[in-house]
């Protein structure tokens, strides 16, 4: 099984560019909160809580285990940032039916032309083509580029560099 080091340097050889790079601070967060927006329906009571079982928090749920299996330390970030998004899905979730797909479908699209233009300035088609899991990683590889530029993760940040040569 891949680390957390042979995702994130293989998601980084797609991602050289600074441009692609920004374009991926913002297309990403997009394409998170459209999908736990729209996988906020259906909802199962959990009980008399007022919480609801949602297939976003089933993905959410098996993505926090594929993170935390990685790292510690990213995996619980992860689940923190996710958390927030499955939050914020849920919301918009629990709109009108025209309001929840607008806004899905809406962030979705446009979530996804962000990506395509960062990757036409890159002139390298997108990760997840060769590795679906690179769909998992893309989030992961922001949060990793935000840890560094705080100077943390330094250990992650050299093992990436000397992975990469």
């Amino acid at each position: 099984m891949k680390t957390l080091i042979d995702h994130l340097s293989q998601y980084a050889a797609y991602h050289r560019d600074a441009r692609n790079v920004v374009t991926h601070f913002v297309g990403i967060p997009m394409i998170v909160l459209a999908v736990t927006t729209l996988l906020g329906r259906p909802g199962m009571p959990l009980g008399d809580s007022g919480l609801l079982l949602t297939p976003a928090v089933v993905v959410y749920a098996l993505a926090c285990l594929f993170y935390l299996r990685l790292s510690l330390g990213f995996g619980l970030a992860m689940a923190a940032i996710l958390a927030a998004f499955v939050c914020l899905g849920a919301w918009l979730a629990a709109l009108s039916t025209t309001a929840w797909l607008a806004s899905g479908i809406g962030l979705f699209v446009l979530g996804w032309v962000i990506q395509f233009v960062g990757h036409y300035f890159e002139g390298r088609k997108p990760a997840f083509v060769d590795d679906l899991v690179g769909l998992l990683v893309g989030p992961l590889f922001l949060v990793a580029e935000t840890a560094f530029a705080l100077g943390l993760a330094r250990e992650t940040r050299d093992a990436m560099a000397a992975h990469a040569h």
